[in-house]
């Protein structure tokens, strides 16, 4: 172990909540101590490097949420975050597209959640003007939504980690260092590491897949567990590139938390289409039959995971039914792009999201953020909480504000 060294604030996990977190601090407070642990070898390397890439509106969120606030306003500071540091990015615009009469009341409440969240640029668009915009696309209606955008979300991650560390030479982000223990002893917290040993005034738990196991290691009661669902994607080929100019968003069943399968265009070139939702047995697995003895039993023996079967059996059916299926997987893609073929698709990556379930099996929608004794923990924040980072960062520094009094050392 190395010598046991202090520091105001340590915050856990370097995704880019964590990261955002620590940039906020650091830029407010340029002489606060700050710690930020990382397991992996690198910035963003779960959640937050395996997402769609995009620079959500805000449109579909409930209008007053902390979902719709913080990502109307992040997404204006990541914006302007990505135009002074060099991070790729376009402000590109997408279209939701309805492709049968039978969505055009959720469509309804999605555009005026938009306006109710300041999105008054949005505009519907007819059968004609979706054709305009993205040529081989086809539906019956659509929603143009300027404000949507792709971005390198790992480059923006790494950037306000080095933005930290630039800010207070004491400042210090470790990687490939698991925290194992904190305990609160005389109004310090006392952290170990597989490597290390550190103290700490204050603590913020960014800890995304693991952020249910980190609060109840914290001694945090909690009615809520962690479940994983993997997220697979494919590629089109080069040839078939052509065929999406920017972003295509279905219509999203208002009975799952999900957006639906899409077409992303990446800051790289390259164009995603999906992903699906699968229950995963691993938190942190990316292929397809990764498993995870913990994982799976930790999973399986809470109530909301099952709740949630039941109660969603025939989507969650088809939607393992397409994960190893391309046929069917081009099949929904189809409804949005009809001349896609099997020869168009190359298979892609895969991500796994965190989805925070109450014991009725119903998700926590809103991002979660709860205070035990020297500590917050962020428990849920789900998409869109890339977009949203530098205003959730915000958020946790005013909460240690006034929860903690939190000040730098030299106040």
């Amino acid at each position: 172990m190395s010598e046991e060294q202090l520091f105001d604030l340590c915050i856990v996990g370097g995704g880019i909540v964590g990261a955002a977190t620590a940039y906020s601090f650091q830029k407010a407070y340029p002489d606060l101590k700050i710690l930020l642990i990382e397991k992996e070898n690198r910035p963003a390397p779960h959640q937050t490097g395996h997402n769609s890439g995009v620079i959500h509106s805000g449109i579909y969120y409930k209008p007053g949420s902390y979902k719709a606030k913080n990502c109307v306003k992040g997404k204006d500071q990541l914006i302007a975050f990505a135009k002074e540091h060099g991070i790729k990015h376009d402000v590109c615009g997408k279209i939701i597209v309805a492709t049968q009469e039978s969505e055009f009341p959720h469509m309804e409440k999605v555009f005026n959640n938009g306006i109710a969240n300041g999105l008054t640029d949005n505009r519907w668009i007819s059968a004609v003007e979706i054709k305009e915009i993205e040529p081989h696309c086809t539906g019956i209606k659509g929603i143009w939504v300027p404000y949507t955008g792709i971005i390198d979300f790992v480059g923006a991650t790494a950037k306000m980690l080095e933005i930290t560390e630039s800010l207070n030479s004491e400042s210090k982000v470790v990687f490939n260092e698991q925290v194992i223990s904190y305990v609160e002893d005389s109004g310090f917290k006392n952290i170990r590491t597989n490597k290390a040993s550190y103290k700490a005034n204050y603590m913020v738990f960014c800890g995304g897949l693991q952020s249910d196991r980190l609060a109840k290691k914290d001694g945090v009661k909690l009615d809520m567990s962690i479940v994983g669902f993997r997220g697979d994607y494919y590629e089109l080929t080069d040839a078939a590139k052509h065929k999406v100019r920017n972003l295509i968003y279905p219509v999203p069943n208002p009975e799952f938390p999900f957006l639906g399968v899409h077409f992303t265009r990446m800051t790289d070139g390259s164009v995603e289409c999906g992903p699906n939702a699968v229950f995963s047995f691993k938190r942190e697995g990316y292929g397809k039959t990764d498993f995870s003895l913990k994982d799976t039993v930790e999973s399986l023996a809470f109530r909301g995971t099952w709740n949630l079967l039941f109660n969603h059996f025939g989507f969650a059916y088809n939607e393992y039914r397409r994960a190893f299926s391309k046929r069917l997987f081009l099949k929904t893609l189809q409804r949005l792009i009809p001349d896609l073929t099997m020869d168009d698709l190359q298979p892609g990556r895969a991500g796994v999201r965190a989805m925070a379930l109450g014991l009725d099996g119903e998700t926590i929608d809103d991002f979660r953020i709860e205070q035990k004794g020297n500590s917050l923990h962020v428990l849920n924040a789900p998409s869109p909480a890339a977009t949203a980072s530098l205003a959730i960062g915000d958020q946790i520094r005013n909460m240690a504000e006034e929860r903690f009094g939190l000040r730098d050392s030299s106040s």
